[in-house]
């Protein structure tokens, strides 16, 4: 007999918990927030608010299902299984995070400040919830492309935007960047490091490099299986290039990087603390994922 379903629902740390966790009470907190000009109200509503969504999905998970819950810090010690139902409860951005974790689970995205948040990935409404969990397996969905990264030590990473390679203190990274699709150009760089992303991603931290360098590089779709490629402030000397700046990668292109450093990471999505850790002589191969999120539209 098969076992039946498991609604896992992702969630955070509201603002408003953080600050009473550093600062001890509410009062406390509320003290803290004046002196900076801000009214602790405003936190707290959305906190509220936060809390209040995460109750209703709760009550909307059939009485035949299991349940289990995630707090966004606990994602990379999660064991999720074939047959869940994800539910995320919050903002765009932590869809991202979970997508790295999951091996084609539908995802259903539930916006807890409607509003505040551009509501790309997080498209329903708690009120939704009765209607979308029943159907979810069956529900169509969008293929949203993920970008992969894997290292010759056989670390990997996944993202649903983007994956950034260089120093972690987003200094002076030194490497060799090659195309694996374009005869083999490889050209040595010094620059503040490489963005490779997706079409998810080209509503971000992507588009933010394209849109400033004024790229006449088309941004993909987030269904394309298609990546863009950007080298941040790359410094041309007579040792480093600036010829290989940017680009697209297809389904079976890869851009490979070897680090001349003594260190460089890799990470995914804004995660600094779940990341690669590359050291010298090693290459990291980035490229179109295989796995897709499956985003119940």
């Amino acid at each position: 007999m098969s076992l039946a379903p498991r609604a896992v629902l992702v969630h955070r740390t509201t603002e408003y918990e953080e600050l009473v966790a550093r600062h001890g009470t509410h009062g406390q907190a509320a003290f803290f927030l004046a002196s900076r000009g801000r009214d602790i109200e405003e936190v707290a509503a959305r906190h509220r608010r936060a809390r209040a969504a995460l109750a209703e999905v709760i009550s909307a998970v059939p009485l035949t299902w299991r349940q289990a819950q995630v707090e966004r810090g606990d994602l990379d010690r999660f064991l999720f299984a074939p047959e869940d139902v994800v539910v995320v409860i919050g903002q765009d951005g932590l869809v991202a995070n979970a997508a790295k974790y999951l091996t084609g689970q539908p995802v259903i995205g539930i916006d807890t400040d409607p509003g505040r948040n551009p509501g790309v990935l997080v498209r329903h409404r708690p009120d939704d919830a009765p209607r979308l969990l029943p159907s979810a397996t069956d529900s169509a969905a969008d293929e949203l492309t993920m970008v992969e990264a894997v290292a010759d030590d056989t670390q990997r990473l996944l993202a649903l935007n983007e994956i950034y390679l260089g120093t972690s203190g987003h200094q002076t990274a030194r490497y060799r960047l090659g195309l694996e699709d374009d005869g083999g150009v490889v050209e040595a760089q010094a620059s503040s490091g490489v963005l490779v992303g997706t079409g998810t991603g080209a509503t971000g931290w992507l588009r933010s490099v394209w849109q400033e360098r004024g790229s006449r590089i088309a941004l993909p779709s987030p269904t394309e299986d298609r990546l863009v490629w950007f080298v941040r402030e790359a410094w041309p000397s007579p040792a480093t290039g600036t010829s290989l700046v940017a680009g697209e990668l297809g389904s079976s292109a890869a851009l490979t990087v070897t680090v001349e450093s003594d260190r460089l990471i890799a990470f995914g999505d804004g995660i600094e603390t779940d990341a690669l850790q590359l050291t010298w002589g090693q290459t990291v191969r980035v490229g179109v994922c295989e796995q897709r999120l499956r985003l119940v539209g």
